[in-house]
């Protein structure tokens, strides 16, 4: 019998810019010469943390439905958006606010959303992104369709897909990153790995020691970054897009950060999580982080910020005051888009909906 002989060997190299403490640790990306987006990507991670608060609040009232927050989640969020071209397409699984908040989508329609009323997914400044997913991994293989479709159009675009680390244990991801690799596509799959999907650790999910090497199999190039770090979430992010455009194919970014929150408003997460852990993970906070490395840089500064929450403040208030002023959608809406011609069975379902919509019904 042959000695047996190496095929293949694989690495998941791991990437990060800045320590907990916001020091740098080694050579930055070249962006950090630019200031302005420094102060914009630590603004927007201050925005998304204020929303977040407030959109809790509302649903806590009985003024919004389920919610699931983004705390803990901001640099991963806004390193992605700072990174992605107008032209490119937005695919997330449900926390992801702060990409959509970068991307031009408004306030009021992340509220209309949570609200119920879908037309907080007619979004204005990047009507080509996807809304909001919910069922877990099922948007991935939408992202890979659309990656397909750029390449046979010869467009210089790619498709960027959010997924969780649940969503990995989805046949749906596999499926899309495989689609992704034999195609070369423009296909760019962030996997924000936040060590919980609900209350399965990831531990529980799988054997492997990162999720990145599951692009192995598929012939995807795969790194891990310090998801808490806007730095090299941006920098890393920048440089899959810019290979998907290019037309050298896809990418898997693994980011590690942690889910502060509960898993949404309907979750109580003290019942599978003990408290020194998330103590634990507070203490790499992305916002805190970021706002140290500014001011070590003498780029931000007390006043600057209070000025910022201030804004945000009025900003929130003023969108909360437009979703509450919002008339309800009609009932006709679930209908309405369905078929030419509504069948019998419908328009007798549109009927009853009309009498249970009546005030007084």
């Amino acid at each position: 019998m042959a000695e047996p002989q190496v095929v293949a060997r694989f690495e998941i190299p791991f990437r990060a810019c800045l320590g907990a403490d916001g020091k740098a640790l080694g050579e930055l990306p070249a962006f950090v010469s630019n200031p302005q987006l420094l102060r914009d990507m630590y603004a927007m991670m201050v925005r998304a943390r204020a929303f977040d608060t407030k959109a809790i609040n509302l649903q806590r009232t009985g003024k919004l439905g389920t919610y699931p927050s983004c705390l803990g989640h901001e640099a991963t969020q806004i390193g992605i958006g700072a990174a992605m071209h107008a032209d490119d397409v937005l695919f997330t699984v449900y926390r992801e606010i702060g990409i959509k908040f970068w991307r031009g989508v408004e306030m009021l329609d992340v509220l209309l959303y949570w609200g119920g009323d879908e037309r907080g997914t007619r979004y204005r400044q990047t009507p080509h992104d996807f809304p909001f997913c919910v069922p877990i991994g099922s948007q991935m293989p939408h992202a890979a369709g659309a990656a397909w479709a750029m390449q046979i159009r010869g467009e210089a675009r790619c498709a960027l897909a959010c997924v969780g680390d649940g969503g990995t244990s989805q046949g749906a991801f596999y499926e899309a990153i495989n689609l992704a690799g034999a195609k070369s596509l423009p296909l760019v799959c962030v996997i924000i790995n936040n060590g919980w999907a609900i209350s399965v650790p990831v531990a529980a999910q799988t054997a492997a020691r990162t999720l990145a090497q599951k692009a192995v199999a598929a012939g995807v190039p795969a790194v891990q970054i310090d998801g808490n770090d806007v730095l090299i979430v941006r920098e890393v992010v920048a440089e899959a897009v810019e290979r998907a455009r290019r037309g050298a194919g896809p990418t898997v970014i693994e980011a590690l950060t942690y889910r502060l929150s509960d898993h949404t408003t309907s979750d109580d997460a003290t019942r599978y999580r003990g408290s020194a852990e998330v103590d634990a993970a507070r203490a790499r906070d992305p916002v805190a982080r970021m706002r140290s490395f500014l001011q070590s840089r003498e780029l931000w500064n007390e006043e600057a910020e209070q000025a910022l929450r201030h804004r945000c403040s009025e900003e929130i208030d003023t969108a909360v005051s437009q979703y509450l002023a919002t008339p309800k959608q009609s009932t006709d809406s679930m209908f309405d888009y369905l078929y030419a011609q509504l069948p019998d069975g419908l328009q007798a379902q549109r009927e009853e909906a009309r009498r249970y919509a009546t005030p007084g019904h």
